[in-house]
């Protein structure tokens, strides 16, 4: 308590507060507008935060995360098109609501339902990241190379398509991964020449072509202007049957989101369909679910933003992102200097409580400010798609030029803008490409440092126990997906 204490001081700083307020606003309306999302918004916004404080660029970036979480219902409920892709189990009941006049109670137990997930899952992040970096002091170059080992395979195995294409992706982020220089030797790998590529590729370019550019060229042309069902919301506090109906969900939920959330590969998308499935079957009235069910919005958008705050444990914590969002946010720490870790907490303690403190603040402001802003939001949403998909392409090639005033990194953003919309075409899942990017280098140097404590014995990592169980659940997945794998599709598609 003494350490989450200093560090609300350190989150009611002026400068603080005021950037926690922009990411949660922006993160709102990235949320609501269908497409770009808070991964690219991050990625564009990186070069803009590298004369801030890390701690006050990370409380901004990190409002961006969960602020979007929680606008992606406000186009669910409205409109019927899930702002984030989570949120398309909240379309399921919320836009029904809005059809039955009911959408204020919809947008009202949203947001209530998530402040209350996102505050148990900060207090979760504050109790189980400390723990879990105790336990990562222990790891060595063998136990953390198992580690990630699984945490691809997880990945792999979690994604909603084939999972022979996400191991495809996998491999072409490790191959990336290796362009420049070698991290041990210092030798040039893959420049072929070009001195530019000697640095390697970057983060920012990649993640922004992958994520903003390619959602752009999808939906280039869309004239389509979304039709708000319900222009005027009123009654936006829910009723007592309401909360009886929904306060039970909103725990269960919560929980469920909060420790699938931890998990690598665990999207926001999984736990939600899963918690929604299971307040269905619990139910007393489970014929509602679908046809307007205030708890069924409840449970959908509490797991979505308990999920989203969760995967702050195991970056915080071990240094692994649980998500391509996640995966922006180790890059951006690495830039900052910050080494995330068993030792992140403990040699700053500071930065590590100030940004669980500004979480806290961030989620009252959410509740506080942006249901008198749906009229607001309403208006945005009435603009072609076509007239925004112009700022935002600007901005993307904005974003990827700032880094080092290089044209070389704004082509690279169309290069893989480009790649990316192919890539989608033909079902290709993006997340594992960038998780494997950002963790490529990680394995290599651990893999390689082990065998030169080991002396090229490949024992090593199954003579250590903690890496010996981490490399048998990776094998385990794998043997999993190919004796019996249900696809996320068809969870999605009974539920």
């Amino acid at each position: 308590m003494e350490f989450f204490l200093n560090g609300l001081m350190i989150a009611l700083q002026p400068e603080n507060l005021f950037f926690c307020f922009m990411g949660v606003l922006g993160g709102t309306l990235i949320g609501v507008l269908p497409g770009i999302g808070p991964t690219a918004t991050v990625a564009i916004l990186l070069p803009a935060t590298f004369d801030l404080n890390p701690t006050t660029a990370i409380i901004m970036l990190a409002g961006i995360n969960y602020g979007a979480a929680y606008g992606g219902s406000t186009t669910a409920i409205l409109v019927n098109v899930p702002g984030e892709a989570s949120s398309v189990v909240t379309c399921l009941d919320g836009y029904k609501m809005a059809r039955q006049g009911r959408a204020g109670p919809a947008l009202g137990i949203s947001a209530f339902g998530s402040y209350i997930a996102g505050t148990l899952s900060i207090v979760g992040v504050m109790l189980f990241s400390p723990i879990l970096a105790r336990v990562g002091v222990a790891f060595g170059p063998p136990e953390y190379f198992a580690l990630i080992l699984t945490a691809l395979m997880i990945v792999t195995y979690l994604v909603k398509g084939s999972m022979f294409k996400a191991w495809i992706m996998v491999a072409l982020g490790l191959v990336l991964g290796t362009l420049g220089n070698d991290p041990l030797s210092g030798r040039e790998r893959f420049s072929y020449g070009v001195l530019i590529l000697r640095d390697g590729i970057g983060l920012v370019p990649l993640v922004i072509g992958m994520f903003g550019v390619s959602e752009i060229l999808e939906t280039m042309g869309a004239t389509v202007i979304p039709e708000v069902f319900q222009k005027k919301v009123r009654g936006i506090l829910p009723t007592l049957r309401d909360w009886k109906d929904s306060g039970w969900p909103i725990i269960r939920s919560s929980l469920i989101g909060f420790f699938l959330g931890i998990f690598p590969g665990m999207t926001p998308m999984i736990p939600t369909l899963l918690s929604y499935g299971v307040e269905k079957k619990l139910s007393r009235h489970p014929e509602k679910f679908g046809e307007g069910a205030i708890e069924g919005v409840a449970a959908a958008e509490s797991c979505n933003n308990a999920a989203s705050t969760a995967g702050f444990v195991p970056l915080f914590s071990l240094g692994i992102p649980s998500n391509a969002f996640n995966a922006v946010m180790l890059g951006a720490l690495m830039i900052y200097g910050l080494q995330p870790g068993p030792l992140l907490i403990q040699t700053n303690p500071e930065f590590f409580w100030g940004v669980i403190a500004s979480m806290y603040l961030g989620n009252i402001m959410l509740v506080v400010l942006n249901l008198p802003l749906i009229p607001v939001w309403i208006s945005i949403l009435r603009v072609p798609y076509t007239l925004l998909s112009i700022f935002i392409i600007i901005f993307c090639f904005l974003g990827s030029y700032s880094i080092n005033n290089s044209t070389f990194d704004a082509f690279m953003t169309f290069f893989f803008g480009i790649v990316g919309f192919v890539l989608k075409r033909y079902d290709f899942e993006l997340p594992p490409l960038i998780l494997a990017f950002v963790l490529g280098p990680l394995v290599e140097s651990t893999f390689r440092q082990s065998l030169m404590i080991s002396g090229g014995d490949f024992g090593i990592f199954f003579t250590r126990p903690i890496s010996a169980v981490l490399i048998f659940l990776a094998v385990g997945v794998i043997i999993t997906a190919f004796i019996k794998r249900k696809p996320i599709a068809e969870i999605e598609s009974e539920t």
